[in-house]
């Protein structure tokens, strides 16, 4: 019998950080079949592969493509990239459970993160039920502030005995349904909120299903260190695995404090704790611009917020708290051209407008214009903020320890999801890493790369058959030319593909891009998590 797809000629990255050697793979009923020096046999699709590199495909363990994969199935700027696996629902922000008559109140809190996506009610084994067919595997979690948003609103308080104890049945029948674990985003409201006790409560519940715990920290700038020692107590303490998701050390009052962290992070590790991060290859990040004012400006939800934003008193209080403590979880920017706006769903005209030229246009003070702007946007601008050093990246690029992860949605240069000016990492996270720090400024070995975007990354999120090229495992494969392929996306111009002619990536055996072009494949499986702790 033919295989389906043999691979020629190629040079083969199992995953695991060992150096690549030349060789042959076979691809039969979605699996690997044979790697070998020389495969005898035909196939149903030969590909020359003299010259690339084959390796597994790419894992982006922190995105937000549950935003878009419903609408933009075709995953094309992931897939492009040569991603075969997303995990979504981060930063506590999960499109389920949304529960009956709390509708409304989920689409206008992840407003500026899901603009396009529609909302109905929606249990969390419903969700992962009726996921639609896509081009790329996804693996879902439960977001902590959907939980507290459907259970206590956006009330800043401890919750009742019945509070959490709904909140831990909601957390659980996620888990029962195959969610991964459960994300936090204690960076904003309502997440921001939650005690330690609270979050402890819900830790001892993932540990008692073996399920994963995500946290966007609670502070990302000056209480950096303080904040990643509260996610190591609550591994520590549960006995869970924990992922600190796009880490990072914001502000310049906090640039060179990576190294630091990563010692804190080895140090758990050595006492036993499963603890991993993973960032992204980029100098800024991506919020909605709510979340950079204070926390206080959001309490009781999105209308509470645009009629504090409204009066000058708020305004001036807003003002003093970022002279003095600099932007909400972001820390101090060089000015407020470091604030872009991204995705303006009300307003698409503004979009790569920075507050520093908003402020000017209109002849305000950029505190103002923020303000404004907000209003007029119905909350729902995103914004991208620069506030990252480089060096920092480099270090973690540098680290075997740190994951590679996105951070980004699956969009594409066409339809719904092309409109906006989104960051870049959306279309370039995983060809800038080896085409920038690989290639170009060779701070990293091709084999390291390549192992921390697959087998390290399927070893934490505990995936059994992906992240390797073995026989046997899952044909998750991305092919690709070590020499041309590179991020094209700018912030002046995100919506680009990256380059690479070559570039084919194969999802459970099918060939989802070929030669560059999407064929229009979709047999991408939702991984769910089975109760000894394992996904597949």
């Amino acid at each position: 019998m033919p295989y389906d797809v043999l691979i020629r000629g190629g040079s083969v990255y199992d995953g695991s950080g060992r150096a690549g050697a030349r060789a042959d793979l076979a691809v039969q009923g979605g699996r690997i079949a044979a790697i070998a020096p020389r495969i005898a046999g035909e196939a149903h699709r030969v590909i020359d592969a003299a010259d690339l590199v084959v390796a597994p495909g790419f894992i982006d363990i922190k995105t937000h493509s549950d935003f878009t994969l419903p609408i933009n199935p075709r995953a094309e700027s992931k897939v492009r990239q040569g991603v075969t696996t997303e995990i979504v629902g981060h930063c506590g922000f999960s499109v389920a459970p949304c529960l009956p008559g709390k509708v409304q109140l989920l689409k206008d809190y992840l407003s500026p993160s899901a603009p396009w996506l529609p909302f109905r009610e929606l249990s969390f084994p419903e969700y992962l039920d009726t996921f639609p067919a896509t081009s790329v595997n996804a693996g879902m979690l439960v977001g902590h502030n959907t939980l507290r948003l459907m259970v206590m609103g956006m009330e800043n308080r401890a919750p009742t005995i019945g509070e959490q104890s709904r909140m831990e049945a909601l957390l659980e029948e996620g888990l029962v349904a195959g969610a991964l674990g459960m994300s936090s985003g204690l960076f904003t409201a309502p997440g921001s909120y939650a005690t330690r006790k609270e979050m402890m409560a819900l830790g001892h519940v993932l540990k008692r299903h073996n399920a994963l715990y995500f946290t966007h920290l609670r502070d990302e700038s000056n209480g950096v260190l303080e904040s990643l020692e509260e996610a190591i107590e609550l591994g520590e303490t549960c006995g869970v695995h924990v992922q600190i998701v796009h880490f990072k050390c914001s502000g310049t009052d906090n640039w060179g404090k990576v190294s630091k962290a990563l010692a804190m992070l080895e140090a758990a590790r050595q006492r036993g704790v499963d603890i991993d991060c993973d960032a992204y290859p980029y100098t800024a990040g991506s919020n909605p611009l709510k979340n950079i004012l204070p926390q206080w400006v959001q309490a009781d939800g999105v209308a509470a917020m645009l009629g504090r934003l409204k009066l000058p008193e708020m305004r001036e209080r807003i003002r003093k708290d970022i002279a003095a403590h600099g932007l909400n979880n972001w820390g101090r920017i060089e000015s407020w051209d470091a604030v872009r706006i991204s995705i303006t769903p009300n307003l698409p005209q503004f979009a790569g407008r920075t507050i520093a030229q908003l402020a000017t246009e209109r002849g305000l003070d950029p505190v103002d214009a923020l303000c404004d702007y907000l209003i007029e946007d119905k909350g729902a601008t995103r914004v991208l903020v620069t506030s990252i050093s480089e060096d920092d990246v480099r270090e973690l690029i540098r680290s075997p320890k740190a994951l590679v992860g996105s951070d980004g949605n699956c969009v594409a240069t066409y339809g719904v999801t092309s409109q906006g000016m989104p960051h870049p990492r959306f279309y370039g996270t995983f060809p800038r890493v080896l085409g920038r720090y690989v290639h170009g400024e060779k701070i990293v070995p091709l084999e390291l790369a390549i192992h921390k975007m697959t087998g390290a990354t399927a070893k934490a999120l505990k995936l059994s058959d992906r992240g390797f090229l073995r026989e046997g495992m899952r044909a998750d494969v991305t092919i690709f030319d070590p020499e041309d392929f590179r991020d094209l996306a700018t912030y002046d111009k995100p919506h680009q593909y990256p380059s690479g002619g070559r570039t084919t990536v194969i999802v459970n055996g099918e060939i989802v891009v070929d030669s560059a072009s999407h064929t229009g494949a979709m047999p991408g499986k939702v991984l769910r998590r089975k109760p000894d702790g394992v996904v597949a």
